[in-house]
């Protein structure tokens, strides 16, 4: 549960302050990235250019990483439970401030009302897909969406900061959240790959019947490769079994 916990700390992160202000109202959280951006006058004229979809990737990887997380029969059912439960808001927090179906329709919030659905579609009745998915895929997606999380959003941060210091008219400092943001999903991600690695078909962790240990639990392997102690309490038995006959 260790990716679980670090892409907590990356979404805490990404609720928290992203500018910090003295005065509650003129601090910036993660959330309001994706929209706050877009009234930027460099931004609105073209002279920074930037994707503003970029900055829901937290969201996406959180609610992404916890459906697979709900489809890992190898988790208690709490656990499982917990995580379709976090995956839904993720997804729908997504949606704009001010919405309707119509505003959903329009070219702007496309992307938006794409990543929606494929989120919501891992949730139900995608969980009874993706159970079938190896651990090690699973792993893999989870990583991946966990640096994209980290790395992409923080660096479309900065590209806007000095326009969003030119607006409070003085400089400002990276707020706790955009570090948290950064740091936390960046160790789901390191977590996540180790895992991956450890559960390769040559890693050095079986566990005690014979799987090799995930993030996940355990790893069945296959029938035909043993460990040596099997191998060698069949020989023992062999020659007993010749005895009685």
């Amino acid at each position: 549960m260790l990716v679980a916990a670090a892409m907590a700390i990356g979404l805490a992160g990404y609720y928290g302050p992203w500018v910090p202000h003295r005065a509650a109202g003129l601090v910036v959280v993660g959330l309001d990235l994706g929209e706050y951006v877009k009234f930027l006058p460099q931004v609105a004229s073209g002279a920074v250019r930037l994707h503003r979809e970029l900055f829901y990737l937290p969201l996406l990887a959180g609610s992404v990483s916890g459906a697979l997380f709900a489809s890992r029969r190898a988790l208690p059912s709490w656990g499982r439970t917990l995580s379709a439960l976090a995956a839904i808001p993720l997804a729908l927090a997504m949606l704009p401030p001010a919405w309707n179906p119509a505003v959903l329709a329009t070219a702007e919030f496309r992307i938006q009302v794409i990543a929606i659905a494929v989120c919501l579609l891992l949730i139900m009745p995608g969980i009874f897909l993706t159970r079938h998915l190896p651990d090690r895929q699973a792993l893999a997606i989870i990583a991946m969406l966990a640096a994209a999380a980290a790395v992409i959003p923080a660096w479309e941060f900065l590209k806007v900061r000095p326009e969003i210091e030119q607006l409070y008219t003085h400089a400002l400092p990276l707020g706790w959240g955009w570090w948290a943001t950064l740091l936390g999903n960046l160790s789901a991600s390191a977590v996540a790959l180790a895992s991956l690695i450890t559960a390769a078909p040559d890693g050095p962790h079986p566990s005690q019947d014979g799987g090799r240990s995930t993030c996940f639990g355990y790893l069945d392997r296959p029938e035909e490769e043993q460990s040596p102690r099997q191998s060698s309490q069949q020989d023992q038995e062999s020659p007993a079994a010749g005895r009685q006959l």
